[in-house]
C-alpha cells in the first residue's frame, strides 16, 4: 500500500463534519501526495516526513499565492498523516510502530510566534462604529431603515460586535431559539461553506446539548427591531419569501427567486462587512472574525469573569481564552503601573 492510497482511503472513513473533510482534502492533494503519494507506507519513516515538513515550509506554493506554508498549516497536515498512519499501526497491522510519533512538525511555540497579530477595536471604538452604523441616511425614500436599505447590516453587525460569535453561528441564528425572557440564545444551527457552496446545518461541535449564550436586554431590543424588518420584507415579498426561521436570512435585495427567507452565502456577508470596514475608516485588515477576538479582549480587559467568557465564546477551558485572547494594551499596562505604584507609595518618595 502507498501513502496516496492510504491517505485515499483514511479519508473516505473519515467521521468527522463535511466541513472538516472539506479541509482536510486540499491539503492531502496538494501537500501530501505530491511529494510522498507514491511512497511505500512501510517504507516511511520519521526523517522523510521531516524532510517533507522543511520542504513545505521552504518552497513556494502556487495555491498558497507562491509562498511556503506557515507553521501552522504544515503542523496541521502533520496531524493528518499521524492519524492516517495510526489507522494501520498495531498489532497485526501494517506497522508496529507510527513513524510520525518521533518526526518533528514546527512546535506550538513556532506557531505562534509566525501567527500574526490579529487587530482589535476597544469598547469605545466599538461603540463609535454602533453609532455609525445605526444613522439613517436621510433620503427621501428613509423610513429610519423599518424597509429602506440605509440599516439594512445594522442588525447583523451589531449582533458580531456585541457577541462573541463566529460568523457562522450568527448566520444560523433562528427565531424559535431565541428565548425573550431570559436574554438568551441557543446556538444550534451555522451556515457554512462547502467547496464554492454554502448550507444552512445543525451545529454538532458543541456536543448534544446546544450552546446558549446570555445577552443583554439592549441586543433583544436589537433582535425586535430585525424581527419588524424581516415582518415587514416577509409581507412584501409574499409567496417569493420561503421562511426558514432564520433571525439573518436573505432578504429580497438583488432577490433570486427561492433565495429569500434562506440562509446568506457567508461570503457574500464577508463582502458587504468590508464595504461597510472601508465606509467607517476602521483598519484594513479587521476581519468580520476580529469582532470575536475584540469582544473576548475587552471583556478580559475589564475584569469580566474568564469562565463566563469562555463559555460564551464556546472555548475549551478559560486557560485557553486567558492564552489566546489576553493581550497588552498601552492603556492597559499604564494602569497596572499606576496602581503598583500607588500600592507602593512611589509618588511620596520625591
Amino acid at each position: 500500500m502507498t501513502m496516496g492510497q492510504l491517505m485515499d482511503g483514511w479519508l473516505a472513513k473519515h467521521r468527522g463534519e463535511d466541513t472538516t473533510r472539506e479541509g482536510y482534502e486540499p491539503k492531502i492533494r496538494l501537500h501530501i501526495k505530491p511529494h510522498i503519494g507514491k511512497v511505500k507506507v512501510v517504507e516511511v519513516t520519521d526523517e522523510r516526513l521531516d524532510e517533507l515538513y522543511r520542504l513545505l515550509e521552504a518552497t513556494p506554493i502556487e495555491a498558497n499565492g507562491n509562498k511556503p506554508l506557515g507553521p501552522k498549516s504544515v503542523r496541521h497536515i502533520h496531524n493528518i498523516i499521524s492519524a492516517a498512519l495510526d489507522s494501520v499501526t498495531g498489532p497485526r497491522k501494517l506497522l508496529a510502530v507510527n513513524p510520525a510519533h518521533t518526526a518533528n512538525p514546527p512546535t506550538e511555540r513556532q506557531i505562534k510566534a509566525a501567527q500574526p497579530d490579529f487587530p482589535t477595536l476597544n469598547d469605545h471604538e466599538t461603540a463609535h462604529f454602533l453609532k455609525e452604523i445605526w444613522k439613517p441616511c436621510g433620503n427621501r425614500a428613509c423610513d429610519g431603515g423599518l424597509t429602506h436599505h440605509c440599516l439594512r447590516g445594522a442588525p447583523l453587525w451589531t449582533a458580531y460586535a456585541a457577541t462573541s460569535c463566529r460568523r457562522s453561528e450568527v448566520l444560523g441564528w433562528k427565531w424559535s431559539l431565541i428565548h425573550w425572557d431570559e436574554c438568551a440564545i441557543e446556538l444550534a444551527w451555522v451556515v457554512v461553506e462547502e467547496g464554492n457552496t454554502y448550507r444552512l446545518r445543525k451545529l454538532t461541535k458543541d456536543g448534544d446539548d446546544n450552546a446558549i449564550i446570555h445577552v443583554d436586554q439592549a441586543l433583544m431590543n436589537v433582535l425586535k427591531w430585525q424581527k419588524e424588518r424581516q415582518d415587514a420584507e416577509r409581507e412584501r415579498l409574499g409567496d417569493l419569501w420561503v421562511d426558514h426561521d432564520l433571525v439573518f436570512a436573505r432578504d429580497g435585495f438583488k432577490l433570486y427567486r427561492g433565495e429569500a427567507g434562506g440562509p446568506q452565502d457567508p461570503e457574500k456577508v464577508s463582502a458587504r462587512w468590508r464595504t461597510a470596514r472601508n465606509r467607517l475608516h476602521l483598519p484594513d485588515n479587521f476581519r468580520l472574525h476580529d469582532w470575536r477576538a475584540s469582544k473576548i479582549t475587552n471583556d478580559l480587559d475589564n475584569h469580566e469573569n474568564p469562565v463566563e467568557v469562555s463559555a460564551n465564546a464556546r472555548h475549551h477551558s478559560p486557560g485557553y481564552t486567558m492564552a489566546r485572547y489576553g493581550r497588552r494594551r498601552a492603556e492597559g499596562a499604564k494602569k497596572l503601573a499606576a496602581s503598583s505604584a500607588s500600592r507602593l507609595g512611589l509618588s511620596s518618595l520625591v
